[in-house]
């Protein structure tokens, strides 16, 4: 059943901490100067926790992997269209989605379900087009209206418990690139787009 949902997906949306990364937040000393588009985001949720480090000394970072990223180019390539949603506003996050062309990014969204909706309106897709990868409870009113849900080998077992499926790594670790093969391959086009994938970067590789 979860390959029949998988086959109807358009839209791939990920939660950032413990999906995209491990889940670990990094505190650095901020650069002296460095220009930051999320600060003033940040800033309208300076008074609630979990949103972010609002600080001109101080820069939150997260580690990305690299797999998940020709993985998410794979997709791209595939026909599928691409989002996050994160209630955390970072600005490696930022720069992180900007290097991958995400088409959709959602930081400081609490409500992911609402983000979810506004997206598909967006797409003009409906809920069974849109597949969602998270990682704990607060990924479960999305993962409950998805058409494909998937939950990273590190997701909580709630979590767990309610996904059409489950990768094989861990956030940061791969588990995006799991997802984005799982959906290409019940829609066979699983090996196209690494090919080309392939061509794209290495011409002579088609000789």
């Amino acid at each position: 059943m979860s390959e029949e949902r998988a086959r109807k997906i358009k839209l791939m949306l990920f939660d950032v901490d413990g999906v995209m990364t491990d889940g670990t937040i990094w505190l650095f000393p901020a650069p002296t100067g460095a220009q930051r588009s999320t600060d003033d985001q940040a800033r309208v949720h300076a008074d609630k926790g979990g949103f972010g480090i609002i600080s001109q000394s101080v820069i939150e970072a997260k580690g990305f992997h690299a797999h998940d990223g020709s993985g998410m180019s794979m997709a791209r390539i595939g026909g599928l269209k691409l989002g996050i949603i994160t209630k955390r506003i970072s600005e490696t996050v930022a720069l992180r989605a900007r290097d991958l062309k995400l088409e959709h990014v959602y930081q400081g969204a609490h409500d992911k379900v609402s983000a979810f909706e506004e997206i598909l309106q967006k797409e003009h897709l409906s809920a069974n087009q849109a597949a969602y990868v998270g990682d704990d409870v607060i990924d479960l009113p999305v993962m409950r209206r998805c058409g494909l849900a998937i939950a990273t080998a590190n997701a909580r077992e709630e979590v767990k418990a309610e996904a059409h499926y489950v990768t094989r790594h861990r956030g940061g670790e791969g588990a995006c690139r799991d997802a984005v093969e799982y959906i290409l391959r019940a829609q066979g086009t699983w090996e196209e787009a690494v090919n080309k994938y392939i061509s794209e970067r290495s011409p002579k590789a088609r000789q």
